[in-house]
């Protein structure tokens, strides 16, 4: 909405950069994996993401892009893929008198399933229960299942990848499903990990938001709302590189509270001397 034609008196009188252009988050997330690979200055091997990401073309190729990074990537329970890849060739058709040619899937390989659907069909001997964490009330665990599949896009088949499925233990489980670029020889142990890794990603909003005020701007214009975000990053990496440090219970009289570090005029360097 800010990018129509109607904002455009807003977005001068916010200070909106001109140069900006819509962008969706999936086309975000591409533009800085491909910003972080090429720059190398923030060094990193893995890329976990939710749906949203996981239906984004463009977010796929931008991780396929980048040499040596794993992902793991949610994807809706209705996306459709083969356990074999199919075989493909181009059938020729006239159109208006004009010859043409489409690639199609060969006769009489099989339709592409649904990723439910091939959670389903899973024997029990494919599934393992392995624990995620400890909670107040004892271990976490969930079941989880892989299989080699090739993804469905526009009825061709595409990328090839791990289905990784998660589904919880009891009665009547809830399953969700990711795909991964991760080797063949990938194993499980390293899903199990990747699939609790997000929950970071939502530690560290939350955190912003209730300890650091990451929502509480007030602000009219677009460098003020940009400088605050800004901050707010980086007061929570500090904070954090704060707790690694220092201890969240470190005994004796170094100890220094981050809220006493925010409030001085102590520097990182103060604190960890």
């Amino acid at each position: 909405m800010w990018f129509t034609d109607a904002y455009a008196t807003r977005r001068t009188t916010c200070k909106v950069p001109s140069a900006l252009t819509f962008q969706s988050k999936p086309q975000l997330a591409a533009a800085m994996l491909q910003a972080m690979a090429q720059e190398g200055l923030l060094p990193f091997k893995y890329v976990v993401a939710d749906c949203l990401y996981g239906n984004s073309p463009t977010f796929l190729d931008a991780i396929d892009a980048c040499v040596g990074i794993t992902a793991l990537v949610a994807i809706p329970a209705e996306t459709r893929c083969w356990l074999q890849r199919p075989r493909t060739a181009d059938q020729r058709y006239r159109y208006k008198g004009e010859a043409r040619a489409k690639r199609v899937v060969v006769a009489p390989d099989s339709a592409p399933r649904m990723v439910a659907t091939v959670a389903a069909s899973l024997p029990a001997s494919s599934w393992y229960r392995r624990k995620v964490s400890e909670g107040t009330k004892g271990p976490i665990a969930y079941e989880f299942a892989r299989q080699r599949v090739t993804l469905c896009k526009e009825g061709l088949p595409d990328r090839t990848v791990w289905l990784v499925i998660k589904r919880t233990v009891g009665a009547t489980p809830v399953y969700s499903y990711a795909i991964s670029n991760a080797p063949a020889s990938t194993p499980l142990r390293t899903f199990v990990w990747l699939s609790g890794v997000r929950w970071a990603i939502e530690q560290c909003f939350e955190e912003g938001k209730t300890e650091l005020g990451m929502a509480q701007y007030e602000v009219r214009k677009y460098p003020g709302w940009h400088h605050h975000m800004l901050m707010t990053m980086l007061a929570h990496f500090f904070l954090w590189h704060l707790k690694l440090h220092v201890g969240e219970k470190s005994p004796g009289p170094h100890r220094i509270a981050a809220a006493d570090v925010i409030g001085s005029r102590l520097t990182p360097a103060d604190v960890y001397h």
